[in-house]
């Protein structure tokens, strides 16, 4: 059952049962010629039959009215009970309490990622978003997958269509450093990526794509870089087939040393002190055990296998390789806070 039909099925039924209230606490006043408390009095403990007499010896008129409501407050009972029984069994009350921590989760993300779906695609990017202790949201309409990621991880999950511009705006788009579109249909993804830019221009944006002649319609909509599982999944089979010892190696790796061994990205803008610096005078690989893979320069891209003499610059990203402990930010920045030291 829907949150917000259970909410307002209850909300009705204690409207009515106040109507009926009301109603009777009208006629005892007009009929009998009652105060007010004793015709709400009156009503009350006729409503609930709980046996305490009349208030005051009733005429005709007053005790057909009084059948009338016992009858009334008997159906209307019936309702009421079997509503707020459904409400509470549905698990309704668990939802809207998840409802408020998730709120409260959405409203404390900064610079977090959006995953918009949760397939088998979409639940390899959180395991891995779960690895790099990445903040991030989920958006998917299946709500069952949705409800086990989240007990089991305490991750921020909207079972909302992704598509929608409220959606975005509920999971924080405007605060968000990247989105994911994974869904299944192109047309969606489309969607979504125009969503996004619009609502946050600088959001870096990663497509999936399911038909190559859609590439160009991701382009124009603004994602930044556009995935194709097809394309993936066979380039990898074929150089499995070719450069088998290469992939094996990559395989292999992260059990080299008994530890999983991650490649990842170091902004040089994120220690601005290593500006202007080589490679030789840092001593990365010694410092934190990292070793240094390529460089990623704005005006010359890559250059791969860097050398000891090799400067480094603003707006460069190294791309480093070592386990989750030589590549975590914090020990970067113990390390190369105070460059007059290195």
């Amino acid at each position: 059952m829907d949150t917000s039909k259970s909410r307002k099925r209850v909300l009705g039924a204690v409207l009515l049962s106040l109507s009926v209230i009301g109603f009777g606490s009208v006629g005892y006043y007009v009929l009998e010629g009652w105060s007010v408390i004793d015709s709400i009095y009156m009503t009350i403990i006729t409503m609930t039959t709980v046996g305490y007499g009349e208030t005051y010896p009733l005429d005709q008129h007053g005790r057909l009215f009084t059948i009338m409501l016992i009858l009334m407050s008997v159906s209307i009972a019936g309702y009421v009970f079997s509503t707020i029984t459904a409400f509470i069994v549905s698990g309704e009350v668990r939802q809207i309490l998840r409802g408020r921590r998730m709120d409260k989760q959405l409203g404390k993300l900064r610079n977090h990622t959006i995953l918009c779906g949760m397939g088998r695609i979409g639940l390899r990017i959180a395991e891995e978003f779960l690895r790099a202790k990445v903040p991030f949201v989920i958006i998917d309409q299946d709500g069952e997958s949705l409800e086990e990621f989240s007990s089991v991880h305490n991750i921020p999950c909207l079972q909302q269509d992704a598509t929608q511009e409220e959606t975005l705006l509920e999971a924080g788009i405007e605060r968000a450093r990247s989105l994911v579109t994974i869904l299944v249909e192109d047309k969606d993804n489309v969607f979504v990526v125009l969503c996004a830019r619009s609502l946050n221009p600088d959001i870096y944006i990663v497509a999936r794509l399911g038909e190559e002649h859609n590439e160009a319609h991701l382009q124009k909509a603004g994602a930044n870089r556009i995935v194709s599982p097809d394309a993936i999944g066979g380039t990898r089979m074929a150089s499995i087939v070719l450069r088998p010892s290469v992939v094996e190696f990559w395989d292999e790796m992260a059990r080299v040393t008994g530890e999983t061994l991650r490649l990842e990205e170091m902004c040089v803008d994120d220690y601005p002190r290593l500006a202007e610096r080589t490679l030789g005078d840092i001593n990365i690989r010694k410092r934190t055990g990292a070793l240094v893979l390529a460089i990623k320069s704005k005006t010359s891209g890559y250059q791969f296998n860097p050398g000891a003499s090799t400067r480094l610059h603003r707006g460069d990203v190294l791309i480093v390789v070592g386990s989750s402990e030589q590549i975590e930010p914090e020990i970067w920045a113990s390390e190369f806070c105070d460059v007059s030291s290195l």
